[in-house]
C-alpha cells in the first residue's frame, strides 16, 4: 500500500483543547477529519511474517487494531467538567495557579497538554476522594495493589516534545505553595526527588532548581 500524504497535518491550535482528528480506516491513518477529540487509545498490533523470511515485520496500525483507553477517558471527562466549571472544590491556591496557567493573555503561554497534565494530578489529589469520584481513586489504588505492592504511582504520559519538565515544575509549585499557605495539610510536601536515567538529563532537569538560571 502506498504511504498517505497528509498536507496539512495540524488541525489544532496548542494552547486550546483539541477539537479535531484525523480518522483511521481499515487501512491505516486516512485524511478524513473527524470532529470531535481523539479519544485516548492503543494499538495491538498483528506482525505479519515477510515474504521469503520468517522475519515478521509490522504491520500497518488499522482501526480494528484500536483499543480505548477506558478509565483514562473516563478521568479526562470528569477532568474537563471540572474544568468548565471554573475548578471548583481545590484550595484557594490551587484555584489562583490553575487560572493563572489557564490565562489566555499571559506571557510564554502553557501549552494545552501541559496545563492538563497539572489539572489531572491536581484533580486526583484534591478533588475525586469526594462525591461521586471516589471510584477514580479505588482504580488507582487497584492497580497499585496489583503492580506496586499498594504504594501508590500515577503516571501522565505525555509525547515526547511536549514539555514534561515544565509540567513537572508547574506540579512541584502547585506543592510547595500549597504547603507554605497551610503547613499542616498532609496532602502536600515541600521535599521532592527527581529521578533520571542519566547525567545528561539530570543536567537538563537542573532548571528545575529554584533560582537557578540555565
Amino acid at each position: 500500500m502506498a504511504d498517505k500524504v497528509i498536507d496539512n497535518p495540524i488541525l489544532n491550535r496548542p494552547y486550546d483543547v483539541p477539537t479535531r482528528h484525523f480518522a483511521f480506516d481499515d487501512e491505516g491513518i486516512t485524511d478524513r477529519v473527524e470532529e470531535s477529540r481523539r479519544p485516548s487509545s492503543y494499538f495491538v498490533p498483528v506482525p505479519r511474517p515477510r515474504k521469503g523470511t520468517r522475519q515478521l515485520e509490522l504491520a500497518e496500525l488499522t482501526a480494528d487494531q484500536i483499543r480505548l483507553n477506558e478509565l483514562v477517558n473516563r478521568i479526562r471527562e470528569r477532568v474537563t467538567r471540572w474544568r468548565r466549571a471554573g475548578y471548583p472544590r481545590v484550595t484557594p491556591t490551587s484555584r489562583r495557579l490553575l487560572e493563572h496557567w489557564a490565562d489566555p493573555e499571559r506571557e510564554n503561554r502553557v501549552l494545552f497538554c501541559q496545563r492538563e497534565a497539572a489539572e489531572t494530578a491536581i484533580y486526583l489529589s484534591e478533588v475525586a476522594s469526594r462525591d461521586t469520584d471516589v471510584w477514580m481513586r479505588n482504580s488507582l489504588d487497584e492497580v497499585n495493589g496489583e503492580h506496586n505492592d499498594g504504594l501508590p504511582r500515577v503516571a501522565l504520559k505525555m509525547a515526547t516534545g511536549s514539555g514534561k519538565t515544565v509540567v513537572m515544575a508547574m506540579l512541584i509549585a502547585w506543592q510547595v505553595l500549597n504547603k507554605v499557605a497551610a503547613p499542616q495539610d498532609k496532602r502536600f510536601s515541600k521535599r521532592f526527588l527527581v529521578v533520571t536515567p542519566g547525567l545528561t538529563i539530570r543536567d537538563r532537569l537542573r532548571v528545575l532548581l529554584p533560582g537557578l538560571t540555565m
